[in-house]
């Protein structure tokens, strides 16, 4: 027998979930897992890149000498090992006291802030992300729009709920970090 063979390499362990398979893809494999289920995402559009950009570039300068937070650009792990999920938001706060999550391969447990610049599927990031954030204690989830710059902030209540705290044009307003941007 040819042990030789193309096909030798072989998956050590089958995996049981969702999220054991997301492990084993190869980096910059474009997909998440929600709720134990493998989702696959095309590339974002041009237009949603852009404002990505420059949502992190504001913030990132807001932040700077505050030494209050870190702005963390995607692609970032964050994993919800209590829900089998693995997403990669596109961009995330974490506040310095949640710094102590973040291991080599991402971050295990809620951001502080997330922020969704919505695809072309929006119910992925309106419903299933959203459910997702609420459960994992995300305490602000920001949806925006790449086409019209509408900005929906949900903020997590003392129940552990979202409600929808405000809905405006190109304004970036937070708690969390205290901040008031415009873009």
């Amino acid at each position: 027998m040819n042990t030789g063979h193309k096909y030798t390499k072989h998956i050590p362990e089958v995996p049981e979930t969702a999220l054991d398979i997301y492990r084993m893809l190869p980096e910059g494999t474009r997909c998440e897992v929600i709720f134990n289920e493998l989702i696959m995402s095309p590339s974002p559009s041009s237009q949603h890149q852009f404002l990505l950009s420059d949502l992190h570039g504001l913030l990132y300068d807001f932040l700077k000498g505050k030494n209050i937070a870190k702005a963390v650009l995607s692609p970032f792990d964050v994993y919800f090992e209590n829900y089998v999920s693995a997403v990669q938001p596109d961009l995330i706060v974490l506040l310095n006291e949640t710094l102590n999550k973040v291991e080599k391969d991402g971050l295990y447990g809620a951001p502080d802030i997330a922020i969704e610049i919505l695809s072309q599927n929006k119910s992925h990031d309106t419903k299933r992300k959203r459910a997702l954030y609420e459960k994992a204690g995300v305490k602000e989830y920001f949806m925006i729009d790449p086409e019209n710059k509408n900005v929906t902030l949900l903020t997590l209540n003392a129940s552990g709920f979202y409600e929808q705290t405000y809905e405006e044009t190109g304004v970036l307003k937070s708690r969390v970090i205290d901040c008031n941007i415009t873009f």
